[in-house]
């Protein structure tokens, strides 16, 4: 009897609810506390989406199939269309906020967590399932990546559904269940290429569940996939007049990929889709290559771009091979994250037209109130500009180095602090926290890609906060650092909003804060690797299989590009299932030992599944 039987559907249904809407409303907080800054992370990624998307309101289907539209510009398909179709869909329902994608996505993620309870349950009793939910559903990893404006936690649910599908046909497999598998991975790739290949994976994992022998189910995951992908295909042939199966730059991430780990340069390979296009317009004496990545040639300069990078591959064949290796490692890490605030947010509007600074910029109250941590750093006022104060960081790549303050605030009320800041090299993060170390909020500052260290832009900084205290103070901090930070502040200004609002979300907030701290690749990891050893010595082939699909995928194949942490973020939901078969077996042999009794069905808590 499966282990799903063993609990009631109510139970289940009551499970699955909570967990819905813990995530759901965990990240609704997140959201509230990071949405004047979501649109900082990867902005011109998430412009691209987002110009995609008002094209295709303006020109419509018939604009998306020509050849003559705006649409077919080689520089539109950089990422495929699914998530700009999914904003333009959305937008023309609920407007053009970006709250409403947003929400979307929340709900969609929230979903996914439920997802990972059922898949659980499937093979696992209550416990495990039920740990597995609420860990996907607390994670500050998928929480944030949620609220981006990027594809990349909903390309993850498809991927998640059609795992959960692959559980349940252990038993009554029918074909029409494979197409469906086939189809939600074709759909993923609609979201994002990535998953481009996981189908023959799925395929191989239906041979070693169902048996060589019905190699048909293998077929009709395939079937489903084209059924999906080939009309996108289809369409960038008639739209492009040429061959692009999703979308274009996997040649430009696998050149990336390598730079990432070539530390003496030896291969020549920018790191940086600049980096690329300087290199490109340099050597082949076309200057306007130069700011764009796909047009002109786009086709032909991504063939020459995976012509060179696996030339690299094929001559240093050990050396790749040790990257893949140890960037597949990296995949079983937990993004370090920001939490949910342990504090109320700001609820009254930012706009500071109409008000006067609470404290004047560039006086002694402020600026000459900031002072350095460590020996190394320097806070000095410009010669130039004896009201503007350069500060300069040390080695270390994370760090508190400057404390700006104390400034006089009042409890219970929201305030803006509003900084004019220069960045020439490093990264640092800025927060406003109080004396007790508690923090408000934080952004980043970082140089932009397209300008040189002499030429960067001004950048102006807004950090809202509810005060909870009666002075607060402004941190500078090293944020991954590759270099010592040199910060220009210009200006330094802070703004009385108004009364602050939902102030009774602290003790939530704050429970919520305290929970998402455990959240680290040092619990996680070990935990995992138990899971996994429990699983291998009790003989659960069939969990393993499933629980370990979608990890082997992009442990072999995303290994071999350029690599970030929401490129991966279905790895994590596995990290957690592992995870919780660990704890739940733990939690049963406690519970053996305290009551001393076993119940009806414990065998089946972290025992035998069909194998």
């Amino acid at each position: 009897m499966k282990a799903l039987r063993n609990s009631s559907p109510y139970l289940r249904a009551t499970t699955c609810a909570f967990i819905f809407l813990l995530a759901f409303s965990l990240r609704s907080l997140t959201w509230h506390d990071t949405r004047f800054e979501v649109g900082k992370v990867q902005s011109s990624v998430a412009g691209d989406y987002q110009r995609v998307a008002q094209l295709l309101r303006q020109e419509g289907l018939s604009g998306f199939f020509s050849s003559s539209s705006s649409l077919a510009d080689l520089n539109n398909l950089g990422h495929p269309p699914g998530y700009s179709i999914l904003i333009a869909l959305v937008r023309g329902i609920f407007g053009s906020s970006h709250a409403s994608i947003q929400f979307t996505q929340i709900l969609f993620d929230s979903l996914a967590a439920v997802l990972l309870f059922l898949i659980v349950l499937e093979l696992f009793s209550l416990a495990p399932a039920t740990i597995a939910g609420l860990f996907a559903a607390l994670s500050p990893q998928l929480a944030w990546n949620s609220v981006l404006l990027l594809p990349d936690s909903l390309a993850t649910f498809p991927i998640l559904l059609g795992v959960f599908l692959l559980a349940r046909s252990r038993e009554k497999p029918r074909l029409a269940t494979f197409v469906i598998i086939g189809a939600l991975v074709g759909l993923s790739c609609w979201l994002r290429a990535n998953a481009m290949l996981l189908t023959v994976f799925i395929a191989a994992a239906v041979l070693l569940l169902h048996g060589k022998k019905q190699w048909r189910y293998s077929l009709a995951l395939f079937a489903g996939t084209l059924l999906i992908v080939l009309p996108l295909t289809i369409r960038n042939a008639i739209a492009t007049q040429h061959f692009i199966p999703v979308s274009l730059g996997a040649g430009q991430t696998l050149l990336e990929g390598i730079a990432d780990y070539d530390a003496n340069g030896r291969f020549g390979i920018p790191n940086t889709d600049m980096g690329i296009m300087r290199q490109e317009a340099e050597v082949h004496q076309r200057p306007e290559y130069y700011g764009t990545l796909f047009n002109p040639d786009g086709v032909p300069r991504e063939r020459a771009r995976m012509k060179r990078g696996t030339g690299v591959i094929a001559s240093n064949p050990v050396w790749f091979a040790s990257v893949m290796v140890r960037r597949a490692a990296s995949m079983t890490r937990l993004e370090r994250t920001r939490l949910i605030s342990d504090t109320p947010t700001v609820t009254n509007p930012i706009e500071t037209a109409s008000l006067s600074p609470v404290v004047a910029s560039m006086t002694s109250q402020l600026l000459e109130s900031c002072r350095i941590q460590l020996s190394e750093q320097k806070a000095v006022f410009e010669p130039a500009n004896p009201e503007a104060l350069t500060l300069t960081g040390d080695h270390q790549r994370y760090g508190r180095q400057f404390l700006c303050g104390p400034l006089t605030v009042k409890p219970k009320t929201d305030y803006l602090i509003e900084l004019s800041t220069r960045i020439d090299q490093g990264r640092m993060r800025v927060s406003v926290e109080d004396g007790n170390g508690r923090t408000y909020t934080s952004d980043i500052l970082e140089p932009l890609e397209v300008k040189r260290p002499n030429g960067q832009p001004v950048q102006r900084i807004r950090l809202p906060f509810a005060s909870m205290a009666e002075s607060v103070q402004v941190d500078f901090s090293n944020e991954a650092s590759n270099a010592p930070p040199i910060v220009h502040v210009d200006a330094m200004n802070l703004y009385e909003l108004g009364p602050a609002s939902f102030l009774w979300t602290h003790l939530p907030r704050m429970l919520l804060h305290s929970l998402q701290k455990a959240f680290t690749t040092a619990v996680f990891l070990p935990l995992a690797l138990v899971g996994l050893g429990l699983m291998i010595f009790r003989k659960q082939t069939t969990a393993l299989i499933i629980f370990s699909v979608v990890p082997v995928y992009y442990f072999t194949v995303q290994s071999a590009f350029h690599t970030e942490y929401r490129y991966v973020l279905a790895v994590n939901y596995f990290l957690f299932a592992f995870a919780a078969v660990t704890i739940g077996w733990v939690t049963e042999k406690l519970r053996r030992r305290i009551w001393g009794t076993k119940t009806q069905g414990s065998e089946q808590s972290m025992g035998r599944v069909a194998s």
